[in-house]
């Protein structure tokens, strides 16, 4: 009777070395873990996944393994807007507007540029009818990606002055509006997602005291935020 109640008193006491074990064990799994992670090898990280995911029963941890890493919000976001620059280079090519229409990506984003010339009459801020045809298929293309976009207008430095545009900065404003406005209504975009600015002559990107480049300069840019 006595040397019965020892040996259940024995084995109670022994429990919590199972749970010691599984501390343990998951401790382990966390360090080998971090350490793939500070070594950043993509065979290393595809069997330290299949090893984990077979040690711990976690199907969608050991898939990892047969496939691509998984597919961060950020990733996902710069794969939309590597698709939507192909696109928009398509339509670029099949309309023949070579080097008066680009696709530009830095730090922002991706900025389709637009010279002038190919979307308004000289000091004017309406836009051709035959731009607006090219200009609805690019708002299809936009319609594809959730970022945030600004329409940005510019000028050159040359002086203007009218009674409808006193102004360089006038100008640029009406035509980043004028563009919005069409993206907005005639292209269906999401107006909670698009702003406007005017730089006027503020933001060149080529030399004034050229005409080559002042037609360079007066253009609109839409910008597509990089998230």
């Amino acid at each position: 009777m006595d040397g019965s109640s020892e040996t259940a008193e024995d084995h109670d006491k022994d429990r919590y070395l199972i749970t010691y074990a599984d501390l343990i064990t998951l401790l382990l799994g966390l360090f080998i873990i971090l350490y793939a992670i500070s070594n950043i090898d993509l065979n290393k990280y595809k069997k330290m996944m299949n090893v984990m995911g077979s040690i711990f029963g976690n199907e969608k941890v050991a898939s990892a393994s047969a496939g691509v890493l998984p597919t961060t919000g950020k990733s996902a976001v710069i794969s939309a807007l590597q698709k939507l620059k192909v696109k928009v280079s398509r339509v670029i090519k099949d309309n023949n507007l070579g080097d008066k229409f680009q696709v530009l990506e830095n730090k922002r984003g991706v900025t389709l540029r637009i010279q002038d010339r190919l979307m308004f009459p000289s000091g004017k801020a309406k836009l051709n009818n035959n731009f607006k045809k090219i200009l609805l298929q690019v708002a299809k293309i936009l319609q594809t990606v959730k970022n945030d976009i600004r329409v940005e207008g510019h000028t050159d430095n040359v002086p203007i002055k009218s009674k409808l545009y006193p102004s360089n900065w006038h100008l640029s404003v009406a035509r980043a509006l004028n563009t919005a406005y069409f993206l907005i209504h005639e292209g269906g975009l999401n107006p909670d997602k698009i702003s406007i600015v005017g730089y006027a002559a503020y933001r060149p990107i080529a030399d004034n005291s050229t005409p080559e480049g002042r037609a360079k300069n007066r253009r609109v840019d839409i910008v597509i935020i990089k998230k």
